[in-house]
């Protein structure tokens, strides 16, 4: 029974991840497709390019809202048996896996920072605070949102290992920080080349004289 429903918890959480934020925050938000505008891709870079800093909250919110749901459920699930902390947290490693390889989009993902800080969070609180802050400085000093994901991922790890009471929620901590630093891993030798994007605030209205 507790392996059945860490499975079903899994494949729900999973299945959340694989969502495109992006796709949902334009076509249900916006009313527009995103595939059609600007650069005609659903990457960060284009979504920030159309709808500035207010589309940029936007899609925050439609990100916290798409991660927190599957990670509850899957509290909710394991909290049959009595293990609703580790359900949480479990589920939270899911959303990422599915966020950085989602299985509707071929298996090419974006790099789950929120997703990182909402399971820390539900690990627990102060786990979660260091992971925003480590996210945040990183993302502010360097713009890049993967040196930010990989922060965040970090500081969730040494913090877990300070505060942590259960030695799970470390090992789920160090499986985050080893996914994401799979992902990460090109970013990081474009970083290296100079030739990854850096995160930029100007609206881009070019997409209007596209034909």
């Amino acid at each position: 029974m507790y392996y059945l429903l860490l499975i079903i918890s899994a494949i729900i959480a999973y299945a959340f991840g694989s969502l495109s934020t992006l796709t949902i925050a334009s076509l249900y938000v916006y009313k527009k497709n995103l595939r059609k505008l600007g650069k005609g891709n659903t990457w960060f870079s284009n979504f920030r390019r159309i709808y500035g800093l207010g589309g940029l909250l936007t899609l925050l919110l439609v990100e916290l809202v798409k991660d927190i749901v599957p990670i509850i459920i899957g509290g909710l699930l394991l909290s049959i048996k009595g293990h609703g902390d580790i359900g949480r947290i479990f589920a939270g490693f899911c959303v990422i896996v599915g966020r950085q390889w989602p299985m509707f989009y071929d298996f090419k993902g974006g790099y789950a920072t929120v997703a990182i800080i909402v399971t820390a969070f539900f690990a627990q609180l102060s786990i979660g605070a260091a992971a925003l802050l480590a996210a945040v400085l990183l993302i502010w000093i360097t713009k890049y949102i993967s040196l930010g994901s990989i922060g965040a991922a970090a500081m969730m790890l040494v913090t877990a290992i300070l505060v942590a009471d259960q030695r799970l929620v470390i090992y789920l901590s160090l499986a985050v920080l080893l996914v994401v630093l799979m992902r990460g891993l090109p970013s990081i030798v474009r970083i290296a080349g100079g030739k990854e994007m850096r995160l930029s605030f100007e609206k881009d209205l070019s997409y209007k004289f596209d034909k």
